[in-house]
């Protein structure tokens, strides 16, 4: 037992960070996938195709699913479909690192390393104090979301056993922005209930966030730092703006909204920030949806939430840098520069291969599912959108696709929870930099 400890210790050091996050988010889907396949786990038979694409849903905090998770899966499947959440949501290496921490053992630079390349932190903050922060925070918000879920489910007549499983369950699902529900319709039944329309977008905007700015504001009230980082001010302006935004837009263009009277403006919210949070619960329906809807929810969903934060997409901060690359190209300035302050090459250098690489994981999986579903464009489009920024939202086809299209959107949901350049250097990149001399180029463009 001990040789072969050591041997799996050895190979985890020959890997790069990147591989070392994309085998440990293989090997917890996989776990999870074998779990939900126990007969112990369901109310009734699920082939292992849905298995797996629920656990691979779950890890990576999507919230797409091809079975319903009430119907098919009894307390024990719930749970384990929940601990997928909570390990996906907070990163599969977090728990294991805050253990050792608590233990008052010191993280290895094998640790250090892998943590590195999981939260896409700016200089200056400590991983101690970063995953402390993320823990604790995690904790509270988490348990103070169940408590006021359950208060507004009772108060909807929901069964006091049920009601206490459900607030822990949508409490967890809603922080994690992974969009897992206990009913079959989401959230429409709750359309015009204030509270759990509050509560959901509280938790999920907590959430998306990202612990960056949590941890920024703990150093800021503590008094360890005397202002907020610049990083934090960004991600607070771009998530104001595409609210904003996508709230006017579905409030006006929305036609299903206008029976809601009262609660359209709070429906036009909640969908844009469903969409934008990447958390994937809806109170209205997304398959009667007009086109010009589907595609702002596209556009937000394509953005998604914020740096090493529990929801996915492209990120708010990626969408600043390529505006600032505009913007300064066609001022012909040599720097890129936003609000004053001038963003690293490096930085840019990311932004531009994230979006690059988004954009074509979503061809090709779209043009893929365009070949082997009978099924319009538009939703295809919506539904590999949802996909690749783990979000969760459906215009209702999800349970309709082939096996095919089914194991399509499982790579590319694990692939948008790991991250698209995360996949990429885990795959292709060289462990050592090879310094060669080459003759330069003229290349036009």
């Amino acid at each position: 037992m001990k040789n072969i400890t050591k041997r799996y210790r050895k190979f985890q050091l020959s890997l790069s960070p990147q591989q070392n996050l994309l085998y440990g988010f293989l090997t917890y889907t996989f776990i999870g996938c074998i779990l939900l396949c126990l007969p112990i786990c369901h109310k009734q038979f699920v082939n292992p195709t849905d298995n797996l694409f629920t656990a691979t849903s779950a890890i990576s905090t999507t919230g797409l699913v091809t079975v319903s998770v009430f119907d098919s899966y009894n307390w024990l499947g719930q749970f384990i479909v929940m601990l997928l959440i909570q390990i996906g949501g907070i990163g599969y290496m977090t728990f294991t690192s805050f253990v050792l921490l608590s233990k008052k053992s010191p993280l290895t630079h094998w640790h250090q390393r892998v943590l590195n390349a999981e939260f896409s932190m700016p200089k200056g903050f400590e991983i101690k104090d970063f995953l402390k922060s993320v823990i604790i925070f995690t904790i509270v918000i988490e348990t103070l979301g169940a408590l006021c879920f359950y208060i507004a489910f009772t108060q909807e007549g929901v069964e006091h056993n049920f009601a206490m499983w459900s607030s822990i369950f949508h409490s967890v699902s809603s922080f994690c922005t992974a969009g897992f529900g206990l009913y079959n319709d989401s959230f429409e039944q709750f359309a015009d209930n204030t509270s759990i329309n509050t509560i959901i977008s509280v938790l999920s905007i907590c959430g998306s966030l990202g612990f960056i700015v949590v941890t920024d504001f703990w150093n800021r009230f503590s008094g360890k730092n005397k202002t907020i980082t610049y990083t934090t001010k960004i991600i607070f302006g771009v998530i104001t703006l595409l609210l904003t935004f996508g709230t006017i837009m579905f409030y006006f263009f929305e036609p299903s909204i206008n029976n809601l009277q009262d609660s359209k403006l709070m429906a036009s919210f909640f969908q844009s920030m469903s969409a934008l949070t990447t958390v994937g619960f809806n109170t209205i329906p997304i398959g009667k949806l007009s086109l010009v809807i589907q595609l702002v929810l596209i556009f937000l969903m394509y953005v998604g939430a914020s740096p090493s934060g529990t929801g996915g997409g492209m990120k708010s901060t990626t969408l600043t840098a390529l505006i600032a690359i505009m913007w300064n190209r066609i001022r012909n300035n040599k720097q890129v520069t936003f609000f004053g302050k001038v963003i690293p090459i490096e930085r840019l250098y990311v932004a531009t291969s994230v979006f690059i690489l988004y954009a074509s994981v979503l061809f090709v999986s779209t043009f893929f599912l365009a070949l082997t579903e009978n099924l319009p464009l538009d939703k295809i489009l919506f539904e590999t959108t949802s996909a690749i920024g783990t979000v969760g939202l459906s215009t209702g086809i999800t349970s309709s696709l082939t096996t095919f299209g089914k194991i399509n959107l499982i790579m590319v949901m694990f692939i948008g929870r790991l991250g698209v350049l995360t996949f990429g250097l885990a795959i292709l990149a060289k462990r050592k930099e090879i310094k060669t001399k080459m003759d330069k180029c003229d290349l036009a463009v």
